[in-house]
C-alpha cells in the first residue's frame, strides 16, 4: 500500500454530506497525504454542484496546486488507481426517501429512512447500487479500501459478504459516535476518553458500559441516572431540527421503561411504533424537512460561488460524521490500530448470537482491516430475541434480493419488527415494487 500521493474517491460524491468528509481529509493531512480527490456520482448535476463547493474549500486551503480535484459520471475515470474509496451512496435520491417514509405511513406503519418497511425498500435499492460500486473496485483499483457509509449497513454489508468475500471493506456508521458526541456535549465529558461497549445491528442496538480513562471507571449508571434527570438538548450539528429533539426525548423513555442499558436512538421506531407515527406528518416527513433544508441551502452555496458572491459562503457542521470515516482510513494507512464501531460477521464477537449475523461491535482497524472485539459476555433474552428475529428479517430481503424471490421479501416485510400483521406487509410489498420499479431486482 503506497503511504503518500493518494488518490481518493468520494463515491456519491453530489451528497450533501461530502463537504463533512473533505473537511476532514484537509485537517488529516499529515497523517493522510492525499493528492487526489474524484467525486464521482451518476447525478451529474449534483456531483457539479458538490464540486463548486469541494474547489471553493481546497481554493481557502491554498490546496487547489497540492490536490487534484475531479468529477466524473464514468466509473473507470473515477476508480482507476485509486487508493481509499469513501462510498455514501443514496440510490434513488431524497424523492425515493420521501416515498420510502409515505408508503408505510399509509398503512399506520413507521415510516423512516433506514428503520421498519421504509429502510427494507431503501435497502433493496442500495444493495444494487453498492454491488455495482464494488464491482468497480475490483475491475479498477483491487487493491484499494473501501470505506462503506452506505445504509441500510447491516442490509448492504451482508449482501457484499455475500457476493464479494474478499472486498477489502469496512462498513461503519456513524450514529453511535453522534449519541456519544451529545451526551458528551450536554453533561460535560470528553468523550475522547471515553471506551465503549455497544452491540447490535445497526440501528438497533445498545450501550452495556462506557469506560472513562480519566476517571478510571465505567460512567454508564451515571450517564443514565443523569438521563432520568436531565433532558438531553440537540448537539450543535443538529441545532434546529426538533426531530433530533424528540429523538433525544424518546431515548429517556427507553431507558426509564428498560434501564440498565443505553439504547441506539433508532430502537424506538421498534419498540414505540405508535408513538413515532403519532408525531410524524404522513404528508410532511423527514425527506421534505432535508429537502427543504439541507438540500436547499447546499444548492444555494453552489450557486454563490459560481456567481462568485463575497462574504462567508460555506454553512456546513456535520459534527463526527466525516472526521469518523477519515479517522478509519488513516488508522489503515498507518496500522494504527484504533477502535471503531464497524459492522462486520458476529463469528463469536457476541457469543450467543449466530455467528453469521452481521453485527454492529467494537473493533480495532490497521493495516489488515478489522479485528473484531469479542464481549465475553452472553446478552440478555430481551436484546438477544430482538436481534435475532430482526437479523433473521433482514437476511430473508437478502435472500429476496440474490434469488428473486417475492416470497422470502413478503416474510421479511412480515417478520420486521415494526409489522404487526401480513396483512399491511404484503400491501406496502406490492407499493414498494410498483414505486421502486428498475431500482428492485424483479422479484417473482
Amino acid at each position: 500500500m503506497k503511504k503518500d500521493n493518494l488518490k481518493v474517491v468520494i463515491a456519491g460524491g453530489g451528497s450533501t454530506y461530502t463537504p463533512g468528509i473533505v473537511q476532514a481529509m484537509i485537517s488529516s493531512r499529515g497523517k493522510f497525504p492525499f493528492t487526489s480527490l474524484t467525486l464521482y456520482d451518476i447525478d451529474e448535476s449534483r456531483n457539479d454542484d458538490m464540486y463548486q463547493i469541494i474547489d471553493y474549500m481546497l481554493e481557502k486551503e491554498s490546496l487547489t496546486k497540492e490536490v487534484s480535484l475531479t468529477e466524473t459520471t464514468q466509473p473507470e475515470v473515477a476508480f482507476s488507481e485509486a487508493d481509499f474509496i469513501f462510498s455514501q451512496l443514496r440510490v434513488g435520491g431524497m424523492k425515493m426517501r420521501e416515498v420510502d417514509e409515505k408508503i408505510p405511513m399509509k398503512y399506520g406503519l413507521v415510516g423512516q429512512e433506514t428503520c421498519g418497511l421504509g429502510g427494507f425498500s431503501y435497502g433493496l435499492r442500495s444493495i444494487k447500487g453498492l454491488l455495482e460500486i464494488v464491482s468497480y473496485v475490483e475491475q479498477y483499483a483491487p487493491n484499494a479500501w473501501l470505506l462503506n457509509y452506505t445504509n441500510p449497513e447491516t442490509l448492504v454489508s451482508e449482501a457484499v459478504r455475500r457476493a464479494f468475500p474478499n472486498v477489502k471493506m469496512l462498513n461503519a456508521c456513524d450514529m453511535t459516535i453522534s449519541i456519544e458526541e451529545t451526551i458528551a456535549t450536554n453533561y460535560g465529558y470528553n468523550r475522547k476518553n471515553w471506551i465503549p461497549v455497544y452491540y447490535g445491528l445497526n440501528h438497533f442496538g445498545w450501550y452495556s458500559s462506557i469506560y472513562d480513562k480519566s476517571v478510571d471507571r465505567d460512567i454508564l449508571p451515571e450517564i443514565l441516572e443523569r438521563l432520568e434527570k436531565e433532558r438531553l438538548h440537540v448537539a450543535d450539528f443538529n441545532a434546529g431540527d426538533d426531530t433530533w429533539q424528540e429523538a433525544w426525548d424518546m431515548m429517556r423513555l427507553m431507558t426509564k421503561n428498560f434501564p440498565g442499558y443505553l439504547p441506539n436512538n433508532y430502537l424506538e421506531y421498534y419498540l414505540y411504533p405508535n408513538r413515532t407515527i403519532e408525531h410524524t406528518d404522513p404528508s410532511y416527513t423527514r425527506a421534505n424537512i432535508v429537502m427543504d433544508g439541507r438540500e436547499k441551502k447546499t444548492k444555494e452555496m453552489a450557486r454563490k460561488i459560481r456567481a462568485k458572491e463575497k462574504g462567508e459562503i460555506l454553512d456546513f457542521n456535520f459534527g463526527e460524521h466525516g472526521q469518523y470515516i477519515m479517522d478509519m482510513a488513516a488508522s489503515i494507512l498507518n496500522d494504527q490500530h484504533d477502535r471503531f464501531m464497524l459492522i462486520v460477521p458476529n463469528q463469536g464477537a457476541i457469543p450467543n448470537l449466530r455467528d453469521d449475523a452481521m453485527v454492529e461491535v467494537p473493533a480495532y482497524v490497521g493495516r489488515s482491516g478489522a479485528e473484531p472485539i469479542s464481549l465475553r459476555f452472553a446478552i440478555n433474552d430481551f436484546h438477544k430475541g430482538l436481534m435475532e428475529a430482526q437479523n433473521a428479517a433482514e437476511k430473508l430481503l437478502v435472500d429476496a434480493y440474490f434469488e428473486h424471490s417475492y416470497q422470502k421479501a413478503l416474510q421479511a416485510f412480515t417478520l420486521n419488527q415494526t409489522v404487526y400483521s401480513a396483512d399491511p406487509a404484503k400491501q406496502i410489498l406490492d407499493d414498494f415494487i410498483e414505486a421502486n420499479g428498475n431500482y428492485w431486482p424483479e422479484l417473482n
